[in-house]
């Protein structure tokens, strides 16, 4: 059956609302909460950046119970290079949620989006909790949805559903991230539900193998944030028999966790901050799965290859210069690159102009793929990236204001 809504609530058993708490300008919805029924297991990955914001380091030490039962998240503020005080904020915003639902605080993680070194109004926060608890419903997963977003266009829900050990499991999920956004994660939040039954060792495995393959794949700017979090909170209340590594209900609800969080990550790279083009990058025939990745880093992160995208420029040497400065050993002999199903570089010399001017069609597109055989071995990598656009430099020359 098709769940009737996407996003968090639409697992069994999970509410959410999004308000205005005053941290945005008047109308700009910017405080969310969800909300399980029941408690269960939480699984967390968080940014690598060694600047870590306030919210991180409390989801952190909250984690070690590795049960959860509400998310608050607060956007226009990161709450981030903001010492002490800021611990001590984000404390406060798990704290007030877990008074007035009577829940447990370590059952309350929290998450921060916005301007970084700026202190949190953590009482305009506290004074809205009520509220935001007496909107909690299931079509709130929409307002939650919006609220988490900074220069977000627009937001990004993503929902499915598929028969687990005889019961049918739903993933839910929101997230929020334009800028800043580059594997290790990227500026993003993203919060998935699910009503699986799933022992918490197993959540945490099937989440960070699910952020490996989706948020750790894109790239819009080279940039890591300090907030970066992906959370996601199981119920149990689809009654399957609870979920264990090395089984066959294991892999498919990784699979079916990948693929919402694939969703979501390419929602992320479509809306980046002035972009007109997502790329998916393919390393194919590498020696290493290693190997393959630092070379799809190196083009997906390449300014000359992305504002090449940009301005629908066919510079295939761009992909070359980058798979050669990779630091990846490779014989440009074996090296072959095609655009779509156009071979531009067969054995590492170009093929003419003739696949130039059918690669120069395939700039014109907003969505292609660049794949490159190494020739080396069966390792393979991708990477999603956009272009980089005047809009990007003019958005972010003026973000603080």
């Amino acid at each position: 059956m098709k769940p009737k809504h996407v996003g968090i609530t639409a697992p069994l058993g999970f509410q959410a609302a999004g308000i205005h708490c005053g941290i945005k300008k008047p109308g700009l919805l910017d405080l969310a909460l969800c909300l399980s029924d029941v408690s269960g297991p939480i699984a967390g990955v968080f940014t690598k950046n060694r600047v870590v914001a306030a919210p991180v380091l409390l989801d952190r030490r909250h984690l070690r119970s590795r049960r959860g039962r509400a998310i608050i998240v607060n956007s226009g503020n990161a709450n981030a290079c903001t010492g002490a005080q800021g611990l001590v904020a984000a404390k406060a915003m798990a704290t007030a949620v877990a008074q007035q639902l009577s829940i447990p605080v370590h059952q309350v993680f929290v998450g921060s989006t916005g301007v970084i070194g700026r202190v949190l109004p953590i009482d305009r926060i506290i004074a809205a909790v009520p509220t935001l608890i007496a909107r909690l419903s299931i079509p709130g997963g929409d307002q939650a949805a919006h609220a988490i977003l900074t220069t977000d266009l627009r937001p990004k829900t993503v929902v499915r559903q598929a028969r687990i050990g005889g019961r049918t499991v739903t993933i839910g999920g929101m997230a929020k991230g334009s800028g800043m956004i580059h594997p290790n994660m990227a500026t993003m939040l993203a919060y998935l539900t699910t009503d699986a039954a799933i022992v918490p060792a197993a959540l945490q495995h099937a989440l960070r193998a699910t952020v490996d393959q989706s948020f750790n794949c894109i790239t819009v700017d080279g940039d890591t944030s300090t907030n970066d979090t992906v959370l996601c909170l199981a119920n149990g209340l689809a009654k399957n028999r609870p979920i264990q590594q090395g089984t066959r209900s294991y892999r498919d609800f990784e699979r079916l966790l990948t693929e919402a969080a694939q969703e979501l990550a390419l929602m992320i790279c479509r809306d980046g901050e002035g972009v007109t083009k997502v790329v998916t990058i393919l390393v194919q025939g590498a020696a290493t799965t290693a190997a393959a990745k630092r070379v799809a880093d190196t083009i997906a992160t390449s300014n000359l290859v992305k504002t090449a995208l940009f301005g629908e420029d066919a510079n295939w040497g761009r992909i070359m210069a980058a798979v050669g400065r990779s630091g990846v050993a490779i014989d440009p002999n074996k090296v072959t690159v095609r655009f779509d199903d156009i071979i531009m570089v067969r054995r590492g010399i170009g093929t003419g102009l003739e696949a130039e001017q059918q690669i120069a069609q395939i700039f014109k597109q907003k969505e292609f793929r660049i794949i490159i055989q190494l020739g080396q071995g069966h390792a393979h990598a991708h990477r999603w990236t956009t272009d980089l656009s005047y809009d990007y430099v003019r958005i972010n020359a003026s973000y603080r204001s």
